[in-house]
């Protein structure tokens, strides 16, 4: 039986953010930054998103972060997919698998990639191709809710944020610097 040698720290991992509590995308940018605390790259592809949330203020031109949008200003709902919206996710997996097989970036984080699929835009199947030419020195993370099963058994670490309490049950709609 031959022995791996690789230090523990240098393997590197796919992570998954899911669930319907808050906080996948915030846990996301948090690896981001902390990643770019350590000298990493990371580049961001939000897909379903094109409004303008604190984080891509934040984060302009950072040195070591990268984000792109994938999606309308406007959030969609399933029953109100169209062709464009399937266009708009198939372009961002491409760019993804680009950012990934670039070279340029040690993480790569899928933002509501999970919520993706479930709407149709793109399939499971279609992601985990991508996933599949991963590189052994790139960290994935895929965040959002409703994470299909094949994305939960590829992944390494899977983590379910659970909502307890959520002020939006009493009418309180996303506020900036909180939830945008």
């Amino acid at each position: 039986m031959t022995k791996i040698t690789m230090n523990i720290s240098e393997k590197k991992f796919v992570q998954l953010y899911t669930g319907n509590g808050k906080g996948k995308t915030t846990a996301a940018i948090g690896l981001a930054i902390r990643a770019a605390g350590h000298g990493m790259k990371t580049y961001i592809g939000q897909f379903m998103k094109g409004q303008v949330y604190g984080e891509l203020t934040a984060l302009e031109n950072h040195p070591f972060i990268t984000i792109e949008q994938y999606g309308d200003t406007k959030c969609i709902r399933k029953e109100d997919v169209t062709q464009n919206h399937m266009d708009q996710a198939r372009q961002g997996l491409d760019r993804i698998k680009d950012a990934m097989l670039s070279g340029q970036y040690d993480m790569l984080v899928m933002d509501e990639i999970n919520v993706t699929v479930w709407f149709g835009l793109l399939s499971a199947e279609d992601v985990l191709d991508v996933l599949n030419k991963r590189p052994d020195n790139i960290e994935v993370i895929l965040t959002g809710r409703n994470a299909p099963r094949e994305f939960i058994e590829a992944a390494d670490l899977v983590t379910e944020m659970k909502e307890v309490k959520h002020y939006y049950t009493q009418g309180i709609l996303a506020r900036d610097g909180i939830e945008r």
